[in-house]
């Protein structure tokens, strides 16, 4: 099945940092989790909602299970106004707020994995990620943020990744239209790939073609990463951009137009050479394209799973579905 979708909750008030820390709750025990894993998911939520509504503004936060599906991940995002001195808001009881200032300190000790960036005057990006066992919590190298349309229940975005023996295999489906009747298309889409994701890419997308065929169909990407090589094949308006540690943004070739199920063209391979420390960012047109334009250097650092968040937070179209999936390059030039 694909990717379950996040949930984002807008922290604009004090009663949205409880609002966190229930949909934290639930989402764990949906994981089939004991009841104090799920609370500690519960306390990670809130108490990076309740620093969202002491210090920033137009804050979010986004939750969602990880793959394979024994993790999940909290990430706060805000515009402002920053941590002048990160370390020294990292020490317990520190405060601006005149309160106890355990908030960021409790995080990090509870949660598996913490990546936190931040910049005066422009805003903090945060994840915190749990692992049920003795699993890593998620990948490290891979950031996801999948949300349907505003005022919608389910979308037509899907994802899904693969991977075994060093070869990971990452599909991102934008099924035409909103709602229930587009996350059949997807739902679908992911059941066909599923079937044998490691195929040739013009494969994948000629399987898909044929599985969609009775559907609306639906605009496919596949990006497939192994030891020294990265490829691309898409259908339709999916984009593929390359962002490199300096700052430098490489849209890979379009994939040509068309319906993956109607009128689906012949798949193109693109070979993709991320440099070394970049992170390719595979997007659906529910992020507006013109964030490539100008963006802010804070931005184009941040580590993939960051990196996915603060770019749907900022380019965010609310009346589309829209996903985010990005993936940094360190095992394509190390392993």
């Amino acid at each position: 099945m694909p990717q379950p979708l996040t949930s984002q909750i807008h922290i604009d008030h004090e009663s949205s940092v409880q609002h966190a820390g229930s949909v934290a709750r639930k989402t764990a025990l949906s994981l089939g989790w004991t009841d104090a894993l799920s609370e500690q998911a519960a306390v990670i939520a809130g108490e990076l909602a309740g620093n969202l509504v002491k210090h920033a503004s137009r804050g979010v936060v986004y939750i969602q299970p990880l793959p394979p599906g024994d993790a999940m991940e909290v990430v706060a995002v805000d515009r402002g106004p920053g941590m002048a001195d990160l370390a020294l808001c990292m020490t317990d009881g520190y405060s601006t707020a005149g309160t106890l200032g355990g908030g960021l300190g409790a995080v990090r000790r509870i949660a598996h994995e913490f990546t936190i960036r931040s910049e005066w005057g422009t805003g903090t990006a945060v994840s915190a990620r749990l692992s049920a066992g003795h699993r890593p919590a998620g990948d490290p190298e891979l950031g996801a943020i999948c949300l349907p349309a505003e005022g919608e229940r389910v979308g037509g975005d899907a994802w899904r990744v693969d991977e075994t023996d060093g070869v990971r295999t990452l599909v991102l489906v934008d099924a035409l239209g909103h709602g229930e009747t587009a996350a059949e298309v997807a739902r679908a889409a992911v059941r066909v790939h599923r079937r044998d994701p490691y195929r040739p890419l013009p494969e994948v997308l000629t399987a898909l073609n044929k599985g969609l065929r009775h559907t609306r169909g639906a605009a496919v990407a596949v990006l497939r990463t192994r030891p020294g090589r990265a490829e691309w094949c898409g259908v339709g308006n999916i984009r593929c951009r390359v962002v490199s540690p300096d700052g430098t943004i490489t849209s890979v070739a379009s994939g040509p137009p068309g319906i993956v199920g109607w009128n689906m063209p012949r798949p193109v391979v693109r070979r993709v050479d991320p440099p070394r420390g970049s992170t390719v960012v595979l997007h659906s047109d529910g992020i507006d394209e013109r964030w490539t334009r100008t963006p802010s250097p804070f931005l184009l650092r941040l580590p993939p799973p960051l990196l996915a968040a603060a770019l749907t937070h900022a380019h965010r179209i609310a009346r589309d579905d829209s996903t985010v999936l990005t993936l940094g390059t360190r095992r394509v030039h190390d392993l």
